[in-house]
């Protein structure tokens, strides 16, 4: 039994952002390592992102169009980054975060939206 396109294609682009987020923002922790070490380190990270991301959108691909596939992948962002912040760097998330990301689901929203004319 094989598992349905959007269940693959968002748990792929899911863990590809994990491996993102630390690849971008893991070495903050971490300010005193040397700079081409933490560029070294976060591009081996992000080779893992790209072994994720890539079959995501291939698989997800024909079944959501790229503007979908992107809108997917901007909230999947925001949703890990959200939990790293906090979790990971202990930084708080505050109202205005919550706000902006609200609009950024909104906008989410209109993308994936039926206007019925289009396609």
């Amino acid at each position: 039994m094989s598992l349905p396109v959007p269940v693959v294609t968002i748990g792929l682009l899911t863990a590809s952002n994990v491996f993102m987020t630390f690849a971008w923002y893991g070495h903050l922790k971490y300010k005193a390592a040397p700079l081409m070490l933490v560029i070294l380190v976060s591009w081996g990270i992000a080779f893992f992102e790209y072994v994720l991301q890539v079959p995501a959108n291939r698989i997800g691909s024909g079944y959501f169009s790229a503007a979908q596939l992107k809108t997917i992948q901007e909230v999947i962002t925001l949703t890990v980054f959200s939990g790293f912040s906090v979790l990971y760097l202990h930084e708080p998330l505050r109202w205005n975060h919550a706000v902006g990301f609200a609009f950024i689901c909104l906008g989410a929203w209109f993308i994936f939206a039926q206007w019925g004319g289009g396609e």
